[in-house]
């Protein structure tokens, strides 16, 4: 007999072995076969297992359940409630955001001045989200490299990722050569988000990895925002540094 189960958890091919590993071991089962991007497993068993045994196979990283057909007369409800879902998933971006934000604020407001609340932003921004990626930095390069160009083809690049995050953080609100750190943050940012803008098209579900693996966030277009606000705000400030 053949079960197809949903797996919630997986992020990487490393994942994906490891649970295929895991259910092998199991008695009566004959084959398992994951599918990373449909995050689901099917298993050819001899005799029926409960999904609590399967779930006990596995590390405590990965959720098991069973996978249902969709039925075209919820579908719609279905894609609302997937949509309130997301919606909470992204809560702590959102909190992240309004944070930085207000600290922005507060400290140029008196007296008002754009240039520098767009360099406080930027500064809080990397030294933020370069800190959830320390939390977890051997998980983190696994996570960054299944959308970033860069770090697919550069391994080495998603282990050096939040230190470069963290030096343009500490370079924005130290005011120490601008310039450099509006180039590097165009370049950095424009790799990443071109495949941002990939993974969104070929709608394939990935973990975003912009507050590390801490907080495990889904690839959504507030990804692709968050990351366009930051080069827009860059090419404005080298802009009025070119000007002057």
């Amino acid at each position: 007999m053949t079960h197809t189960y949903n797996v919630s958890g997986m992020t990487c091919n490393n994942c994906k072995a490891s649970v295929e590993d895991s259910l092998s071991a199991l008695p009566n089962v004959d084959n398992v076969s994951v599918d990373l991007e449909s995050k689901t497993a099917t298993i050819k068993m001899k005799t029926h297992l409960e999904v609590d045994r399967l779930q006990d196979a596995l590390s405590d990283k990965y959720r098991l359940s069973e996978h249902k057909e969709t039925n075209v007369f919820n579908s719609v409800s279905t894609e609302t409630e997937e949509e309130k879902s997301e919606l909470k998933q992204l809560f702590p971006l959102f909190l992240i955001f309004g944070y930085i934000i207000t600290a922005s604020i507060l400290l140029n407001y008196r007296p008002w001045d754009s240039s520098s609340f767009m360099l406080d932003f930027m500064g809080l921004f990397y030294i933020v989200f370069s800190f959830f990626k320390l939390l977890d930095l051997k998980g983190f390069p696994e996570s960054f490299r299944m959308y970033d160009p860069l770090a697919k083809a550069v391994p080495a690049y998603g282990w050096i990722y939040p230190f470069i995050e963290l030096t343009l953080g500490l370079m924005f609100l130290m005011r120490f050569q601008i310039d450099i750190a509006l180039i590097v943050t165009l370049i950095v940012l424009g790799i990443t988000t071109v495949g941002v803008t990939k993974a969104l098209f070929s709608k394939t579900t990935i973990q975003c990895a912009c507050l590390g693996t801490a907080l495990k966030l889904p690839m959504t277009k507030a990804t692709f925002i968050e990351n366009s606000i930051m080069l827009v705000m860059a090419i404005i400030m080298l802009s009025k540094t070119i000007a002057a």
